[in-house]
């Protein structure tokens, strides 16, 4: 409701403006005026203006609009795609609200400005130093001082500020970057990344670039005080304290020219972070082994066919068989589309939902008995204890995996076969009824020790693990413990390591090579105060930190 009422007042603003005169001149004769002299100095709107909104109209109304028109449904939604089509802002300004969660990316960065779109009655200009700013901000801390950039937000320690030395560095000041690193302002995930991108953008401006306005041309003017000069010139024009003084001569400037154009020069703002992850879609899961299913396939196959030549096999029975070779071609496909890190289909994803179903289908007229699980067979004698070997099925367990979503991860359910392997007297021979008796009363032999139990496996698919992820603890806030779970898409060391607000290490909970796949840590603070916490982990170039609140 708020953006119709946006979109139907910048509609009415821009096609009125040319019907209402002050002294013989319309006001859009006005407003162009002074847009086109604030422009000489400082550039064009950041933001659509009254020309984008007009020509838009026109090609949805024609030139012979009424405002009336806009309650027309049918072209108001014309009219909003035509908009939704224009150009985004490059600079966030600060509307809006927008709220954007970690690992900070350039598409994320995206798709707040996209939302923050709209007229502006005479819009903020878009200025190169802010647009440098708003790229430079927004980046998770990866250093262990205080820096001048660095902000505790909700979402974790990030660059928060940009600071002057940005951009004098990024106009050709080799003196500014290396302030900026003595000071740490440059220790941020995909700092130096973001920084030579620009520094590429900026380099390959031509003249006639530099100097589309008052506002560039003043910037383009200050650069030759801040490269280093050579032989040929006085030796006290190539000292350090020189540079200095010609880089803060450059700051001075730039701030005055900041002060000049603050009504009209967009400022670029830092977004909001929060610590709250979206929640991932739910959505099941194939445990990915085509080959396997592709035996299953064939054993199936020759079965039907075998048993259909000797004329055994009845009509449910073929329809069972058949049904079953669907059901394994299409976990084959799957599978294979797992595997090749492909996002199912709403189709696929449904069908494993709905695979209960599915599968009585292939059970469909067999009795009680033919389905059961519990099982049990002996399948050695020894004459000299005169014991037999059993090899038995028991309950199905329950198994937890971690797997990958396309927005996270989930832990996924499922049933697990269990198996016993255990010696019995060979004068009795356990039959299945016996069997279930002894599992049922709880006085089956234990299970062999060496599977994994509880049954939690993580690196699931770690074949598709693509990025490193440090995953928000859960719970949080929580009281004494908290589970801490990281993605590791290769083999490396790890370092985990919890921190306070003083940026004192309080637990290191990880210092060593791990394999690749899902991992996960408890963190026991009971020997700790109540308050916030951070969490650091570092695996090769990669660095993240979360938040974490813990309240007693």
């Amino acid at each position: 409701e708020d953006a119709k009422i946006q979109t139907t007042a910048g509609s009415m603003i821009s096609t009125s403006l040319d019907d209402i005169f002050i002294n013989n001149r319309t006001i859009e004769q006005m407003w162009d005026r002074i847009y086109s002299v604030t422009a000489f100095y400082v550039g064009l709107a950041d933001d659509l203006t009254i020309y984008e909104y007009k020509d838009s109209i026109q090609k949805v109304f024609g030139k012979s609009f009424i405002i009336d028109e806009l309650n027309n449904p049918e072209k108001f939604l014309e009219l909003k795609a035509e908009l939704a089509i224009l150009r985004s802002p490059l600079i966030y300004g600060g509307t809006g609200n927008i709220v954007i969660t970690p690992p900070f990316t350039q598409e994320k960065v995206d798709n707040a400005l996209e939302a923050t779109k709209g007229l502006r009655f005479m819009g903020q200009r878009f200025i190169p130093d802010s647009y440098m700013f708003q790229q430079l901000v927004n980046l998770g801390y990866t250093g262990n001082k205080t820096p001048f950039t660095l902000v505790l937000s909700e979402g974790g320690p990030i660059r928060g500020f940009p600071r002057g030395l940005d951009v004098m560095a990024l106009l050709g000041s080799e003196r500014a970057k290396t302030i900026l690193e003595e000071e740490g302002d440059t220790e941020y995930h995909k700092y130096e990344e973001r920084f030579n991108e620009l520094k590429e953008k900026f380099d390959s401006f031509s003249l006639k670039e530099w100097n589309k306005n008052l506002y560039w041309s003043w910037l383009y003017s200050l650069k030759p005080l801040l490269q280093n000069v050579g032989e040929g010139y006085p030796t006290f024009m190539r000292t350090n304290t020189w540079q200095n003084k010609q880089l803060n001569a450059a700051l001075a400037s730039w701030a005055e020219l900041r002060h000049d154009t603050i009504l009209y020069a967009k400022q670029s703002y830092t977004f909001t972070t929060s610590s709250v992850s979206p929640e991932p879609k739910i959505v099941g899961y194939v445990e990915p082994v085509p080959e396997f299913y592709s035996r299953l396939l064939a054993l199936t196959e020759m079965t039907r066919r075998g048993l259909t030549d000797m004329n055994v096999l009845d009509d449910t029975a073929t329809n069972r068989l058949q049904n079953l070779e669907n059901i394994l071609s299409n976990l084959i496909r799957i599978s294979i589309d797992e595997l090749e890190n492909k996002e199912l289909s709403e189709k696929d994803y449904n069908y494993i939902k709905n695979f209960g179903e599915v599968l009585e289908n292939v059970v469909l007229g067999v009795d009680g008995k033919g389905v059961k699980t519990t099982l049990i067979a002996d399948v050695h004698t020894d004459t000299n204890t005169r014991n037999v070997l059993e090899e038995g099925v028991g309950y199905t367990d329950l198994i937890l995996v971690a797997y990958n979503v396309p927005n996270g991860i989930l832990i996924g359910a499922g049933p697990t076969l269990s198996y016993y392997e255990f010696k019995w007297p060979m004068n009795d021979r356990l039959t299945d009824e016996q069997w279930r008796i002894m599992l049922e009363s709880g006085d089956a032999p234990p299970k062999p020790n060496w599977p994994t139990n509880p049954t939690i496996l993580t690196g699931v698919n770690q074949a598709g693990l693509k990025n490193y992820n440090l995953y928000q603890n859960y719970p949080n806030p929580f009281n004494l413990t908290t589970t801490i779970k990281y993605e590791l898409p290769e083999e490396n060391r790890v370092l985990l390591e919890v921190y306070n607000l003083l940026g004192q290490k309080v637990r290191t909970l990880v210092n060593e090579p791990q394999y690749t796949g899902i991992h996960s840590v408890i963190f026991d603070a009971e020997q700790i105060s109540s308050g916030m916490y951070f969490v650091r982990m570092k695996a090769g170039e990669y660095t993240s930190v979360k938040k974490m609140m813990l309240l007693k």
